[in-house]
């Protein structure tokens, strides 16, 4: 019995990811193109979400950083979700909805590209830090699912995940922020 419920789980996870692969290469591609052209003129990949969203903007940073498959330099990434003492600071002195956009405001520029993440695309924190960005002319990604919510209708590019399921949404989202690594580090270091 528990062995068919696992091997329906998996097979659920394989028919998310072969909808990614139906509606969302142009979207993933773009991605990776915004990638690698901020990070070739100098920018940063900002990337901000809350709960499981929060591990993997840590996750694709921690990637770009450190290393994904090859020996090469660090990439400048930074994930808005591992300062603490920032995150408290301003949820008590303003509110929750300011944490990314604040931290957004003070270190990002033109040159950067910011990641939003939000299974459901309503994370009101993350919507307001990429509608910041945006007025920053920062370009924006987000990653969603669902029906994409609010921040798929704002990111300038949104890869949309076709499920309502937060799990398969969110297993689809460490699948993309492998993509994004893995092809980002291939143009950059040939």
């Amino acid at each position: 019995m528990m062995k068919k419920k696992i091997e329906g789980i998996l097979e659920e996870s394989i028919s998310v990811k072969k909808g990614l692969i139906a509606s969302q290469l142009d979207a993933i591609e773009k991605a990776a193109g915004v990638i690698i052209k901020a990070l070739k003129a100098g920018g940063k990949v900002i990337i901000f979400g809350n709960g499981g969203s929060a591990a993997d903007s840590q996750h694709i940073a921690a990637e770009l950083v450190g290393r994904f498959l090859k020996e090469r330099k660090g990439l400048p990434a930074v994930a808005l979700t591992t300062n603490t003492s920032i995150l408290t600071a301003i949820a008590n002195d303003y509110s929750y909805d300011d944490v990314f956009s604040r931290q957004l405001d003070a270190i990002a520029d033109g040159k950067d590209v910011a990641i939003g993440i939000s299974t459901s695309g309503k994370a009101v924190n993350v919507i307001k830090a990429v509608e910041l960005a945006n007025n920053k002319g920062i370009d924006t990604i987000a990653l969603t699912g669902c029906d994409g919510g609010g921040l798929a209708k704002i990111a300038k590019i949104s890869i949309i995940v076709p499920s309502k399921s937060t799990p398969r949404i969110q297993e689809s989202h460490v699948a993309v922020g492998h993509i994004l690594c893995q092809v980002v580090e291939e143009a950059l270091f040939q």
